[in-house]
C-alpha cells in the first residue's frame, strides 16, 4: 500500500465486519487494542480489503496494555494481509523509544508505515503541527496529525498544514476530530491527506466527530 491516493479505512475491532466495509471502503484498520485476540484474527482473517494494523496506547487514546503491545504491532506487520502499521510519533522519539520495533519489522516486510500523533485536547499553533507531522513524516512512510478543533480557525490551520507537506510531495493524513473539526474528514483530502477514517457502522466510531463509511466516501467524491 503506496497511498499516493486517498485511501478511505473502515475501523474495526473484529475481522469478520470487514465484509460490511467493502462497499465504501479501500481498507480497513484492525484495532489491535479493542479486540479479544488480535493475531489469531490476523492469522485468520480471508478478506478483500487490504489491512491498517493499529495497536493503539492507553496514552493516545486507545485500550492496548503496553506489557506486549509493540511486539504483537511488529508480529502484524509480518502477517500476508497486513498493509500497513500505526505507530504513535512519542513511541519512537520518547523513553525507550520501543516503538522502533515495530518499524524495523514493517520495513523488513516491505509493509507500510504509518507514524501518528493524537491530540485530544486542542489544536497547537500552526509551527507545532509542522513541526510534529515533519517528524511523523520523517519516520514513517505517512505522518498523521489528528487534532482537536475548537473553532473554524483550528481546522483552517490544520487544512493549511495539510496543504503546505502536499506541495512539497510528504504524505499525510490529518483530520481534526470534535464538532468543529468534522468536515475537515472530508475536506482534508482535497488538500492532500491520503488517509480518512470512517466506520461501517456509525456507532462503531474510534475517534469524535467520524462519519460512517458510506457518507464520507460519497462527501469525497462529490467534492473532487
Amino acid at each position: 500500500m503506496d497511498f499516493e491516493e486517498f485511501v478511505l479505512a473502515a475501523p474495526v475491532s473484529d475481522l469478520d465486519d470487514e465484509v460490511a466495509a467493502r462497499e465504501h471502503a479501500d481498507a480497513v484498520e484492525f484495532r489491535m487494542d479493542l479486540a479479544e485476540d488480535p493475531l489469531s484474527g490476523l492469522d485468520d482473517y480471508d478478506g478483500e480489503l487490504p489491512v491498517i494494523a493499529t495497536n493503539r496506547a492507553e496514552w493516545e487514546g486507545g485500550e492496548a496494555d503496553e506489557d506486549g503491545r509493540i511486539d504483537a504491532l511488529a508480529e502484524a506487520a509480518r502477517t500476508d494481509f497486513v498493509a500497513a502499521i500505526d505507530v504513535e510519533l512519542a513511541a519512537l522519539t520518547e523513553a525507550d523509544g520501543e516503538g522502533a520495533e515495530a518499524l524495523a519489522a514493517a520495513r523488513a516486510e516491505d509493509t507500510a508505515t504509518i507514524v501518528s500523533v493524537h491530540d485530544f485536547e486542542g489544536t497547537p499553533e500552526m509551527g507545532v503541527l509542522a513541526e510534529l507531522l515533519g517528524e511523523a513524516c520523517s519516520l514513517g512512510d505517512v505522518g498523521k496529525l489528528a487534532v482537536t478543533a475548537e473553532d473554524g480557525g483550528d481546522a483552517l490551520d490544520l487544512l493549511r498544514v495539510t496543504h503546505e507537506f502536499n506541495a512539497v510531495d510528504a504524505p499525510v493524513a490529518t483530520m481534526a476530530m470534535g464538532e468543529a473539526g468534522r468536515h475537515t474528514r472530508a475536506v482534508a483530502p482535497l488538500y492532500g491527506s491520503r488517509i480518512g477514517y470512517a466506520p461501517a457502522d456509525p456507532e462503531n466510531a474510534t475517534a469524535p466527530g467520524q462519519y460512517d463509511a458510506a457518507t464520507l466516501r460519497t462527501l469525497v467524491d462529490n467534492l473532487r
